[in-house]
């Protein structure tokens, strides 16, 4: 079984960086599908970022250019790097992960872009 919490958010000036992590208990070496989403106060979770077992890398159009996700096999992690933040970007983010054991969400981890 595969149990992601995240961590990694805080509060971040416009135009700072925060980096996220998704931590796994158990191997993301055969997890087919890494994604990370967002859930801005009184609007529905959206789809921020995805990391696929073969490598490639899908993005927002609100986020491409700017967040970059990635994964560490040996540490089981899988990251997402925000730079150049924005008061929209603020959000709890939540990690998923598709597994062939099934799906696991994460708790989610506050990030609030304010001056």
């Amino acid at each position: 079984q595969v149990q992601p919490v995240e961590s990694g958010g805080g509060l971040v000036q416009p135009g700072g960086s925060l980096r996220l992590s998704c931590a796994t208990s158990g191997s993301i070496f055969s997890i087919n599908l890494c994604k990370w989403h967002r859930q801005a106060p009184g609007k529905q979770r959206e789809f921020v970022a995805a990391s696929t077992r073969d490598g490639d890398r899908i993005y927002a159009g609100s986020v491409k250019g700017r967040f970059t996700i990635s994964r560490d096999n040996a540490k089981n992690t899988v990251y997402l790097q925000m730079d150049s933040l924005r008061p929209e970007d603020t959000a709890v983010y939540y990690c998923e992960i598709i597994a062939p054991s099934g799906v696991y969400w994460g708790q989610g981890t506050q990030v609030i872009v304010s001056s």
